[in-house]
């Protein structure tokens, strides 16, 4: 069942909505963040959170306080990570989870990475259209604090995306030295969006990404189980 939240951050409050996996019971939990022209429930996020809670995974949906007062201005990157800090800690009340993920779609996937970078508690870090530079900024990049990521982390890109070209990504993974899994889905753009002369439709590059998260979950399960029983 759906549980809508209103969370705290600071001297404001922003919302968030759990919604419970369709398919496992006792699931990890992820806390999914919007992008910078989204917002918690934009129809790129509700796609993609039905696909993965139909594959395993509780999720966690929120807004950035910016989004939540109507402003289309991001927050800077300090109030972003104070935000869904605020979310973990209030998923973390609510739901006690043996696994929990933090991430999210393109400037959500970001400020999530760079929690994690500075030690953020999390079991791992999903990342969605990971923005590595600006649109036609290669020189740009994001990606300095990559290799002080400690957690697991599955990151997925297009290879149309104008924001992340796969030969700069490819290059800035060179200096990390976590369990980083990059992948990349032929033909998406930013939003996962595929042409029509690709030959599929979007329905199924969704389905690729929710089927390799669904691997990369279990294994991350499995690896920490193995981990506690030592």
């Amino acid at each position: 069942m759906t549980t809508e939240w209103k969370v705290p951050v600071g001297d404001d409050i922003t919302s968030a909505v759990f919604e419970p996996s369709t398919t496992v019971e006792d699931a990890p939990v992820f806390i999914f963040a919007h992008g910078a022209g989204g917002h918690m429930s934009d129809r790129g996020m509700l796609a993609l959170s039905a696909v993965l809670r139909a594959r395993g995974l509780h999720v966690v949906r929120f807004n950035f306080l910016y989004r939540e007062k109507g402003s289309g201005r991001p927050d800077p990157m300090p109030r972003l990570a104070a935000t869904t800090a605020a979310v973990v800690a209030q998923a973390r009340e609510e739901l006690s989870p043996k696994t929990l993920i933090i991430g999210g779609r393109s400037m959500g996937g970001r400020a999530a990475s760079m929690m994690a970078a500075e030690g953020f508690a999390s079991d791992g870090l999903l990342l969605y259209a990971y923005p590595l530079h600006p649109d036609g900024n290669r020189e740009k990049l994001r990606d300095a604090h990559l290799p002080h990521i400690r957690v697991p982390v599955l990151c997925f890109n297009g290879t149309r995306d104008g924001l992340c070209h796969r030969d700069l990504m490819e290059a800035a993974l060179k200096t990390v030295t976590t369990d980083w899994t990059m992948h990349w889905l032929d033909g998406a753009d930013h939003s996962f969006h595929v042409l029509k002369s690709s030959g599929r439709t979007d329905g199924q590059v969704l389905a690729e990404v929710g089927d390799a998260t669904q691997g990369w979950i279990s294994g991350l399960v499995s690896a920490k189980a193995a981990r506690a029983s030592r």
